[in-house]
């Protein structure tokens, strides 16, 4: 174990759960500085929590010795870190060319319509929060929607409505 891992691993800190500091352990011991484990640590402690809140990222860029505004300028570069709450289920939807020439915004005015809610929002129950994506890869069968982890390709209007009743 190396020193700079051996010094985390040895302090308190209050803002991280003991499991997230263990799972952060875990991805600084595969880097060669703390710092370079940052965009992991963000997802443990987001995967816990549902989003990066101040105190998170403060205590975050504490526990890889770093400042916050150093963290925050990797956190709002990483578009699927979230530093507001957001739904239980993420939707993204890909709005690259070949999607927008396939029909991407059809589809994203039915998921208006069903949800009500325009990119960077979540619905009132706080089901969905609906995000644009810049590609998800899957240029041959755009449109193309993510949500959680699970991908929709060649996606139609109708299939909106069947794809969220998915989704408790």
């Amino acid at each position: 174990m190396n020193d700079e891992l051996q010094n985390i691993s040895n302090s308190t800190f209050t803002g991280l759960s003991e499991q997230e500091r263990n799972a952060i352990d875990h991805e600084v011991s595969l880097v060669p500085y703390p710092k370079a484990a940052c965009i992991e640590a963000m997802k443990i402690v987001q995967k816990s929590r549902g989003w990066i809140s101040d105190d998170a990222l403060l205590a975050i860029a504490e526990y890889l010795n770093m400042s916050t505004a150093e963290l925050d300028s990797v956190a709002t570069f990483y578009n699927l870190i979230f530093r507001k709450p957001v739904g239980r289920h993420i939707i993204l939807l890909c709005d690259s060319i070949t999607c927008w020439v396939m029909g991407y915004k059809i589809i994203y005015q039915e998921l208006y319509k069903q949800l009500n809610i325009q990119f960077g929002e979540t619905t009132a129950d706080k089901k969905f929060t609906l995000l644009p994506n810049a590609c998800l890869g899957c240029c041959d069968h755009a449109p193309a929607i993510l949500i959680d982890n699970d991908l929709y390709q060649d996606v139609k209007t109708e299939d909106i409505s069947i794809i969220l009743k998915n989704y408790n």
